[in-house]
């Protein structure tokens, strides 16, 4: 990168509020967010957020997509790469001791291929989530250690994705409801993936996992707000639940042990995105 780009693109996120945008972008990549979404989030005003998304975008820093109606801001990853490299190798000069931090002292996940620990994050922890979890602990073959959380404290697990499982032979009588902060505490459990399962979950602000594990953003609309009839409700879950597994199947099926760490994170995005488009009427 060029001194006067990246001096562009520092100027751009020395800003607080800018930062903020393209720390939340960087949770929801590749997929890109909606202003709504991001106004919402960070509790900012739709003129002065446009503001910040534009100046963003000249610094390069963030793309713009049209789809259908909606506007959908991303973070481009090539100019951040770009970015990220210029910082440590050229004005930090390679120095092992500021680049040992940025590697996991853990085995890597792409070096292996069996005995995975993995999350899944949502808001509240009563449907998607465990729906995921559940899946990837009776689809995965033995090679994975499924776990599930939600931000938001006190939620109680959804009946109709207890009866959706149960009726696709999935054993329920062990899922609970968890915080996210039960993983978030110093634990034998290091993560090697986190995914979040609803926007509400990727927008959140949490600190830097330990070990610093492959994350991926798979969301889905929340089946608990859907209305109607309990049949039509109940057709919303088993839809969520056929979209979640075709993930979740595509996932456990990665060659994990022949992929580098650039590529499994490449794969995991791709999981996310294709499913999002095989979904859409």
């Amino acid at each position: 990168m060029q001194p006067d780009r990246a001096t562009l693109a520092f100027a751009m996120l020395g800003h607080r509020d800018r930062l903020a945008v393209f720390r939340l972008l960087m949770r929801f990549a590749p997929q890109g967010a909606r202003p709504t979404e991001i106004a919402t989030a960070l509790g900012l005003k739709q003129n002065t957020l446009s503001h910040h998304l534009s100046d963003l975008a000249a610094a390069g820093l963030v793309a713009v997509r049209r789809d259908g109606r909606s506007l959908f801001y991303s973070v481009d990853l090539a100019a951040t790469e770009s970015l990220i490299g210029y910082l440590a190798l050229d004005i930090g000069r390679a120095r092992p001791e500021l680049l040992a931090p940025l590697f996991p002292t853990q085995k890597d996940p792409a070096a292996r291929d069996t005995d995975f620990n993995v999350l899944f994050i949502c808001s509240g922890n009563s449907a998607r989530s465990i729906l995921a979890e559940t899946l990837l602990r009776d689809l995965g073959k033995g090679r994975f250690r499924a776990y599930s959380a939600g931000n938001r404290p006190n939620t109680e697990l959804n009946p109709f994705a207890l009866e959706i499982l149960r009726r696709n032979g999935h054993q329920t009588i062990d899922l609970r409801s968890k915080h996210v902060s039960e993983f978030q505490q110093p634990s034998p459990v290091v993560m090697d993936f986190v995914f979040t399962v609803c926007d509400t979950a990727a927008s959140e602000d949490c600190p830097p996992w330990p070990g610093q594990p492959i994350t991926g953003h798979w969301g889905l609309p929340d089946p608990v707000k859907a209305t109607g009839t309990d049949a039509e409700k109940a057709l919303v879950f088993a839809q969520t639940y056929a979209a979640l597994r075709r993930r979740i199947m595509a996932f456990v099926e990665l060659p994990f042990s022949s992929l580098s760490r650039m590529s499994l994170q490449s794969r995991v995005d791709r999981i996310g995105t294709d499913a999002l488009t095989a979904e859409k009427p």
